[in-house]
């Protein structure tokens, strides 16, 4: 056997790398066939999302599916090993007759016919790897169908826009430049030629690019503007953009001569201006329109529904209309639903997704929605609030109010009868049982530091107070016929006479004789008490609805459960009582606590709401006027007063007056700095109303400058300018106009009047 496993060991050692050469070939050849469409793929979603910014998120879900799908085609290569490798070219080739796994095993473990499969196999594998190349083959066709394919998406979406006509180029505006009065400007200096404006709305917004007609223009919050400005030679200093409160400076355009650009991107409406060389333009307006949040409009129900409990379908739906500027991109129902009462209340939240048809991101939609009460887990008696949320597609949420639907209760319906028969339900607890068992604690921690008879004489005071609470209780169940609070066992006294026994009867009563039986079956004896009437055959009659105050079993209206636990109470009090009453605090604090946890169960059981006398308003009728847009009555009171009007806006007044004693002379230089502050206040108004106010504002700054230069001021830039600071002042104060003084004559005749 040793001479025949050393002659095969060295036809063995080619096989088994064979093996392990086989299996690397595959895995590179598999990871080849896999990773060229996952590279086309990343390619075409690279290409698509610079060509397509407002896609990005739905290209990035895209990203993530390519690379999960690749993965999942690699996942099975990291269980590719020898074993398996013999498996897969067992199945391939039957010349190795399903022993390919031999070539794995130790010779020397083998019997003398394994050895000799072993090594017919090998010399088998040997010959199959010089005529078979790759021994596990590898099919590319699908790989370069698919990697094609991709690739000339990417080609087709790379090119298409490029053919397109340069529609997003910046168009030209008209803007008035006017010469800086502080300089003296050559006539060979530089100018701005020519001013060319883009903007460019957010990508949520599914607008496209526009150049404005007019240097003053509209724009969606958040949109990003572009400046260029060409200048008809360079200069030392680029053009400056004052934009609100900032000022930056243009830089060179890439790739084209005389040419400076800026970009911003405006949330806020805002002025702004150009200088270069000496030169400054007018103020122009960007008026920035803000993205308002969706609006939700329900049509039905209405606010408040409440679903009969016989004969109505328990069924509610629901019909909203959504509205947004740009679109919507999701709308949810959020169901809130309340089940028990009290404080047994249970609530759980149910969301409905109501997006479905919100795949082209509309800007109006309706959606609708059914709710099934059953369905939703509800009962009688139960309730649910509901509201609709949307969300446009910028992030911005907002939702309607909180509509109510209920299902009416049966067991409300039922025992309304029973609120006039006179049945005045009474809450179980009078007294605290928590004191009590407080100042137990209390005395059983001062124990040291009393007297024998002190502490006898605060124990026995418990079990006063245990007792009253204990015939509070008892008069639940009828007990009665017990003496009072703080009435205890003694003699009789004059006031009081004994109690009637079966020894000795009371001195009103006379001992008589026993009656026969046949009395007593002919003639039945009339019940005895105040209440007992004439005939048997009507105490027969009252017997039902009669309050028998000595029968503990009839002598209340509490449940059986309830009762049982009454009982228990008093039980518990009885034994508290007898242990306080013989100075034993400590023994009776067990029976204190169990008094305690029965009447919190009792408490749970037999809660009543006991109504307050007092005022009773009427009730609003929320449900008939809430969202019906009836407005009568709900107006907010509204205080008017006449207030003098503050002394502000100091520079206005200054530029007001400089204005009205204008005579066509030339200003001095200092007078401009009033003009200039009046016009900070100018431009804070011409943000609200550019096209009432910019005028306004380009006449002042005109007689600033010429004001400045020592000139005549622009004759007809004085009235717009008076008019527009004029406006900026608040109302005068209308004041009573003086009575005229009675003249000589008139005096006279009221004189002889009152002769």
């Amino acid at each position: 056997m040793s001479q025949v496993t050393t002659k095969t060991n060295p036809d063995l050692a080619p096989a088994r790398p064979l093996l392990q050469a086989a299996g690397r070939s595959y895995a590179g050849r598999r990871l080849v066939a896999v990773g060229l469409p996952t590279l086309a793929g990343l390619l075409l979603l690279g290409v698509l999302a610079a060509r397509w910014p407002g896609g990005r998120p739905a290209l990035l879900a895209g990203l993530v599916a390519v690379l999960a799908l690749a993965a999942w085609q690699l996942w099975p290569l990291r269980r590719l090993g020898p074993p398996a490798v013999a498996r897969q070219l067992d199945r391939l080739f039957p010349e190795l007759e399903d022993s390919a796994g031999l070539l794995l095993q130790d010779p020397a473990q083998l019997p003398f016919l394994g050895q000799l499969q072993q090594q017919r196999v090998g010399q088998r594998l040997a010959e199959l790897a010089t005529t078979q190349a790759p021994l596990l083959p590898t099919f590319f066709q699908n790989s370069f169908i698919i990697s094609a394919l991709l690739l000339l998406g990417s080609a087709l979406a790379w090119w298409l826009p490029a053919r397109q006509p340069a529609a997003l180029a910046p168009a030209a505006v008209a803007v008035h430049f006017s010469p800086d009065v502080a300089q003296a400007v050559p006539a060979t200096a530089p100018r701005i030629t020519k001013v060319e404006l883009l903007v460019t709305p957010p990508a949520y917004t599914r607008r496209a690019a526009f150049a404005p007609a007019a240097a003053s223009f509209q724009c969606p919050q958040g949109a990003r503007v572009r400046w260029l400005v060409h200048v008809s030679r360079a200069a030392g200093a680029a053009p400056t953009l004052e934009i609100g409160s900032q000022k930056l400076t243009l830089r060179p355009a890439a790739g084209l001569a005389n040419q400076f650009e800026a970009t911003q991107v405006l949330n806020a409406s805002a002025l702004y201006r150009l200088r270069f060389a000496g030169q400054t333009s007018d103020d122009y307006a960007i008026e920035v329109r803000p993205d308002l949040a969706p609006t939700i409009r329900l049509q039905t129900p209405k606010p408040y529904t409440l679903i009969a409990a016989r004969g109505t379908r328990p069924e509610v739906p629901i019909k909203a209309t959504l509205r947004d500027d740009y679109g919507l991109s999701r709308a949810e129902l959020v169901i809130t639903v309340a089940q028990g009462q009290g404080e047994a209340v249970k609530f759980h939240e149910v969301r409905r997704d109501l997006s479905a048809g919100l795949g082209g991101q509309p800007g109006e939609a309706a959606v609708a929605s059914l709710l099934n009460l059953p369905k939703l887990g509800m009962t009688y008696g139960d309730e649910l609030y509901f509201y609709v949320q949307a969300r446009d597609n910028n992030g911005h949420a907002a939702r309607s109010d909180a509509f109510l639907v209920q299902w009416q209760d049966t067991a409300a319906v039922t025992s309304a009868l029973d609120m006039g028969m006179g049945v005045n339900t009474a809450p179980a607890y009078f007294r605290s049982e928590r004191q009590i068992i407080i100042d137990t604690e209390k005395l059983i921690a001062e124990k040291p530091k009393l007297t024998a008879a002190e502490f006898s004489n605060r124990a026995n005071a418990l079990g006063f107070d245990q007792q009253s609470l204990r015939l509070r209780y008892g008069k639940f169940l009828g007990e009665e016929a017990e003496k009072g609070l703080g009435v205890t066992a003694g003699p009789p006294t004059a006031d009081e006479p004994a109690s009637p026994t079966a020894d000795a009867p009371t001195a009103d009563e006379k001992p008589t004789a026993p009656k026969p039986a046949e009395a007593d079956d002919d003639h039945p004896e009339a019940p005895a008490g105040r209440n007992a009437s004439a005939t048997a055959a009507t105490d027969a009659l009252m017997d039902p609805y009669m309050h028998k105050h000595d029968d503990a079993e009839t002598a209340d209206f509490l449940e059986p459960a309830v009762k049982a636990k009454l009982h228990a109470v008093l039980d518990e009090m009885w034994a508290a009582e007898l242990r306080l009453r013989t100075g034993q605090p400590a023994a009776a604090r067990p029976f204190e606590y169990r008094a305690l946890r029965l009447l919190k169960q009792v408490q749970q059981q037999t809660r009543a709401y006991v109504k307050k006398a007092g005022f009773t308003p009427t009730p609003f009728p929320e449900a008939t006027l809430r969202l019906t847009g009836e407005l009568k009555g709900a107006a907010a009171p509204r205080l008017q007063a006449t207030l003098p009007a503050p002394a502000t806006q100091p520079t206005v007044r200054a530029a007001l007056r400089w204005l009205a004693t204008q005579s066509g002379q030339p200003a001095r230089p200092a007078d401009a700095l009033a003009l200039e502050q009046a016009g900070t206040a100018l431009a804070q108004a011409a943000l609200q109303k550019p096209g009432l106010y910019l005028p306004a504002l380009r006449a002042l700054r005109q007689l600033a400058a010429d004001v400045r230069a020592s000139r005549v001021p622009c004759a007809t830039c004085l009235a717009p300018a008076q008019r527009a600071l004029a406006d900026l002042l608040p109302a005068p104060v209308p004041t009573a106009a003086p009575v005229p003084a009675p003249d000589r004559l008139a005096r006279r005749y009221f004189e002889e009047l009152s002769r």
